[in-house]
């Protein structure tokens, strides 16, 4: 089948954001496939699929703000921010309903478009799905309070005392802060701080979770977890980590392909 594929700049909600759209030659028997990729990566992180996928099925991939070819957001978004601008740039390409898959991050977002009433969504699979609160172990609590230490100590020791908050920031800091502009740092912090486990009962849409046995990212017991509380949802476990589904792309894609095309 021939395919036709284009990237295109889209302006929303004060972004110049990017996208990729693949559209098949044929009209497609199954809503348009809207993929969003993990924190600090892009459409390209997300190659495997975007290629990987039937060529009957439509795609498109979004960088969104802060990442890839996208700008930063003007603020300081949460996760709802990133769902408001994820659904206005569907509007912006022409997409009323469509089924989505995310990674991480993205589906953090996918969760709170589905858990929203608006019934944009006809299918959702999310793989690596971040959002559950994590365990946090007592090393934890100490990491966040040498920042706190830190934030004080940058305030009212002058350059001297802000060279060693960087220092301390750095002895804690995870590599996605460590990796983040200025600008990006408030939204990962208002990204981290939103459990989105009340949302789970109110997604509405068949859902599908897809797992690397090996996740440390997200471990698989948040799978598990999302897997109980999600009504209409269903885990799949493959022998991988937090990108199982570039480790495991080809049987990652039969999966994806069986249930995507299934939406109707």
């Amino acid at each position: 089948m021939q395919l036709t594929a284009d990237t295109s700049t889209i302006r929303v909600h004060g972004v110049d954001g990017h996208a990729l759209h693949r559209r098949p030659a044929a009209p497609p028997a199954a809503p348009p496939v809207v993929i969003l990729h993990g924190w600090g990566a892009s459409i390209e992180a997300m190659g495997s699929v975007t290629n990987g996928l039937p060529a009957d099925l439509e795609i498109v991939a979004l960088d969104l703000p802060g990442f890839g070819m996208s700008g930063p957001p003007p603020e300081p978004w949460d996760v709802t921010a990133y769902a408001e601008y994820v659904l206005a740039a569907c509007d912006e390409l022409g997409l009323e309903r469509f089924s989505l898959l995310g990674h991480s991050f993205g589906a953090r977002i996918g969760i709170v478009i589905a858990s929203r009433p608006e019934e944009r969504l006809a299918r959702m699979m999310l793989t690596g799905a971040a959002g559950i609160k994590p365990r946090r172990k007592p090393a934890y609590y100490a990491r966040v309070g040498t920042a706190k230490a830190g934030r004080v100590v940058g305030a009212v020791g002058g350059a001297a005392g802000r060279r060693l908050q960087e220092r301390m920031r750095r002895r804690v800091a995870s590599q996605d802060w460590l990796d983040a502009s200025e600008a990006m740092r408030g939204t990962l912090r208002e990204v981290l701080a939103e459990d989105l486990t009340p949302r789970l009962a109110e997604v509405a849409v068949p859902t599908l979770l897809v797992w690397g046995d090996a996740d440390e990212d997200t471990p698989l017991w948040m799978g598990r977890r999302m897997e109980e509380l999600v009504p209409n949802a269903g885990l799949v476990v493959l022998s991988g980590g937090h990108y199982v589904y570039a480790e495991r792309a080809a049987e990652f894609n039969r999966i994806a392909a069986h249930f995507l095309a299934g939406a109707s």
